[in-house]
Formats: C-alpha cells, structure tokens, sequence
C-alpha cells in the first residue's frame, strides 16, 4: 500500500472508531417519567425487592421481556413542558429494568420517583434524557 493510500485509511478508521465510541457514550435520545410505590409486584421479579434505582420499559426497548433485569445508565438532557425550565441536576443514575411500562405509557422509561429525583426536579413531570445500557 502506497503511504498516502495508508495514511488516508488509517485517519479513515480512527475517524470511524471514535464515532462509534461517541455514539456509546452518548447514548440514545428519549423521554423518562415517574411512578410512586409500591414496586412490586414487578411485571420482571414479582414481589421480590429490587431497590429503588429502578424503572420500567416502554415498548421502545422492552421486547417481550428481554429488557428486564438489565441496567442503563440515564442522564436529563431537558425539560419538555414551560412548568420546570432547567429540570436537570447534571447528574446520572444507573437503573435495572424491573417492570414494563404498559400501553400509553408517557415516557421511553418510566423511573422510580427516588431515580428521577436524582437526575432532575420531580416536579418537570417529564423530562428529555439520554440513555444507553452498561
């Protein structure tokens, strides 16, 4: 390989690589609400105790079940109404998924109220975030 060739393609793979690596750390793009106890039952453990840096998938991302039991790590991003104009704490929280947010659910994840708390003003109600699973 000719060393302009080589050099082009070198850039051209790194450029590549750290796409993808930005792309994993951003995360995807979603809305989170919240619900209040109790927590169990739990469409994912029944009655057992999961904490409460917990949540529920939407449809978006419950896929029959397959969601549950993993972790995604959730950041605010946004208010999505006038009530609460700068929700967010600029903090994260790590959640396990241990219910599905049914039918009509308002949010991509449906968090504890002590999770969302974390990450903004539970008061916004709704909140923009980005999410991406560890």
């Amino acid at each position: 390989m000719a060393p302009t060739r080589k050099v082009t393609w070198v850039v051209a793979m790194a450029t590549v690589v750290g796409l993808a690596m930005v792309s994993l750390v951003a995360g995807i793009s979603g809305t989170a609400t919240f619900y209040t106890p109790p927590y169990t039952p739990s469409a994912c453990f029944g009655f057992q105790q999961q904490g409460t840096m917990i949540a529920a998938a939407s449809d978006v991302f419950w896929n029959g079940g397959a969601a549950c039991g993993k972790s995604y790590v959730v950041t605010c991003t946004g208010a999505t109404n006038q009530g609460v104009p700068q929700p967010c704490t600029g903090r994260s929280v790590t959640v396990k998924i241990v219910d599905h947010c049914p039918s009509g659910c308002q949010g991509t994840i449906d968090l504890s109220q002590e999770a969302f708390a974390v990450i903004a003003n539970p008061d916004a109600g709704k909140i923009l975030i980005d999410y991406r699973q560890v």
